[in-house]
């Protein structure tokens, strides 16, 4: 992995860890991500234009069909997540999600996409993954008196799985079909918004108390979501995805720290711990 990309995803990272704490803070539903799309619409607008403007891009008809795939895969994973965070504690939900996402990105990575990562970074791999189910004290989910964890995992799971899949797939559309990663999310966006419209009507209620109480955060998740976002799909073009997916994960250790410290969800101590090997699989990633 080159220092450029490293430096994207690092950043990346940082700007993820915080806008999932926004999201958990609002702990809203459909009303909320449906506000986040809108507002980003709104916020992607002159940007859009401008480079559209400056470029004059040429969309394929296969370009606009991999937009709308991949924005069918971030509305299902907004709305997994944010019905994972009323489920569960933030330093549960955000470990388990970003940990299962890289782990089935790299697997298809090596199996679809053929890419063959050296042995170092596959140990850095392994070692992130084990580290954030360390993080999230994963024996736990085994006693009987865990119902409620194992609920609020399987959400987080399957959230997990949607970051694996639109891993995948907009590594194809920006490194394979060449579409500007702007115009990339700012599509998906589009897409997402035009698929919650529909409930708009039913829930309008909801979204409008969402909009008077959460508005702070509903411009956190949208601004920090797309840019950090953007950065991740930079890095793609030039990078290959099964390095890109576990170099994220040094998100897991805002995240741990956020949850320890700021949320005081407890067990600051293992969580730090686990959050400082992930560091070191970082480096492994890096060198690999």
């Amino acid at each position: 992995m080159t220092t450029l990309a490293l430096t994207l995803v690092l950043l990346a990272a940082v700007l993820h860890a915080t806008w999932n704490l926004c999201a958990k803070r609002a702990g809203g539903g459909l009303p909320f991500v449906l506000l986040v799309g809108l507002v980003n619409v709104g916020l992607y607008a002159p940007f859009v234009a401008a480079y559209w403007l400056w470029r004059h891009p040429v969309l394929s008809p296969a370009a606009l069909a991999w937009i709308f795939g991949s924005g069918i895969l971030k509305t299902g994973y907004a709305l997994f997540l944010q019905r994972s965070y009323r489920k569960g504690d933030f330093s549960l939900i955000y470990p388990l999600a970003r940990g299962t996402g890289p782990l089935l990105s790299t697997f298809a990575a090596v199996l679809i996409l053929g890419e063959r990562p050296s042995l170092l970074t596959i140990i850095g791999g392994l070692l992130v993954v084990a580290s954030i189910f360390f993080i999230a004290d994963g024996s736990r989910l085994l006693r009987q008196d865990r119902a409620h964890l194992r609920v609020a995992v399987g959400y987080g799971i399957m959230t997990g799985i949607f970051i694996a899949a639109y891993t995948i797939w907009d590594q194809h559309g920006v490194a394979v079909l060449a579409v500007a990663p702007l115009l990339y999310d700012a599509g998906t966006t589009v897409t997402g918004v035009l698929l919650l419209a529909p409930f708009s009507i039913r829930c309008w209620p909801e979204i409008e108390r969402h909009w008077h109480e959460h508005r702070l955060f509903v411009f956190g998740v949208a601004g920090l979501s797309s840019i950090s976002y953007i950065l991740v799909l930079t890095a793609l073009v030039f990078t290959p995805v099964s390095y890109i997916a576990p170099a994220r994960e040094v998100s897991v250790v805002i995240g741990a720290f956020i949850g320890a410290k700021y949320l005081r969800e407890g067990d600051q101590r293992r969580r730090l711990w686990a959050a400082a090997a992930i560091a070191v699989g970082i480096v492994a990633l890096a060198l690999g």
